[in-house]
């Protein structure tokens, strides 16, 4: 039986985190921090550990790879978009925008995972479509809904639409594709870098940030897609969204038990309302991690990669 959620997490142990000039150029929550290098790392260490601390304290399997010091990779805290893991032993490696995220690839973490009971099978690689610069980043591209087969994607410089329906048609998603945009400083209206920054889907709900979808038949389409999957839909502000509200996710602990994993940020630009209804459907985890947020320019959820 299909799964949402699972009870295995990998993450990667930063040891050189820090601001990444190659991504900033598309990823508009990335700020430079005026810290001291040395210091953003031991920083992020810091937040990063606690994380790992409070999902396995709460019963959550999280598997820590620590990160090398050559090649130097300064966002391989977010391994969630160069793999992703799926039932039937299948592993999926993804192109990547920027170069210096390509090395954050290594068949050592998955022979990791393997070592520690998860069986696989096959190991389907995209990242060919490097060569032609066309990229889909894992489940920062798309957001999947693993019960229901439904893949959503907000087309941009990182998911291209057509490696996102290569991933479809190989794992048999129904591809939901559209366009989401941001404000950036002056109203500039520009593309979401990432769909898992304005959507997360989990068993029985979905947060999505409705008003950055702003062609009217492509949000139409999104909800009606949504509502016949049967989930119910809790919309979050372009705001909620800058502080990271889309990017939470759902995992369970070794007894079932769901959690709902946030950052403190995204708890905080939360509506009294809106919490009380995701505590209907689950446990929130709320984890604070404003170095990462600030420099990496993403949240949790970036930070999981879940183990099927």
């Amino acid at each position: 039986m299909k799964s949402q959620t699972t009870n295995t997490i990998l993450m990667i142990e930063p040891v050189a985190f820090g601001f990444n000039t190659q991504t900033a150029v598309n990823n508009y929550f990335q700020q430079r921090s005026f810290v001291l290098e040395a210091d953003v790392q031991q920083l992020a260490l810091q937040e990063f550990r606690k994380m790992v601390e409070m999902l396995r304290a709460n019963g959550v399997n999280v598997i820590v790879v620590k990160d090398t010091e050559q090649p130097h990779t300064p966002d391989s805290i977010f391994p969630n978009n160069w793999i992703s893991f799926h039932e039937g032993g299948q592993v999926v490696l993804y192109p990547m925008f920027a170069e210096n995220r390509r090395k954050e690839r290594r068949m050592d973490i998955i022979q990791q995972i393997e070592n520690q009971g998860t069986v696989i099978n096959n190991v389907d690689d995209f990242t060919f479509w490097e060569e032609q610069n066309l990229f889909l980043e894992g489940t920062g591209s798309m957001v999947l809904d693993r019960v229901n087969k439904i893949a959503y994607a907000a087309l941009s410089e990182r998911t291209d639409k057509s490696v996102f329906l290569q991933f479809c048609t190989s794992f048999d998603y129904k591809p939901v594709y559209f366009h989401a945009f941001h404000s950036v400083g002056d109203n500039h209206h520009l593309p979401v870098y990432h769909t898992n920054v304005m959507m997360c889907i989990a068993d029985k709900y979905v947060l999505i940030c409705t008003n950055s979808i702003d062609d009217d038949k492509e949000l139409d389409y999104v909800y009606d897609v949504l509502e016949k999957s049967g989930k119910e839909i809790i919309p979050i502000s372009r705001e909620q969204m800058h502080s990271f509200a889309g990017n939470m996710l759902q995992v369970e602990n070794r007894d079932g038990k769901k959690f709902l994993v946030m950052s403190q940020t995204a708890f905080d630009s939360l509506h009294k309302h809106q919490i009380d209804q995701l505590k209907a459907y689950n446990q929130l985890l709320v984890i604070p991690i404003p170095t990462i947020e600030k420099v990496g320019g993403g949240s949790v959820r970036c930070m999981m990669a879940e183990v099927f």
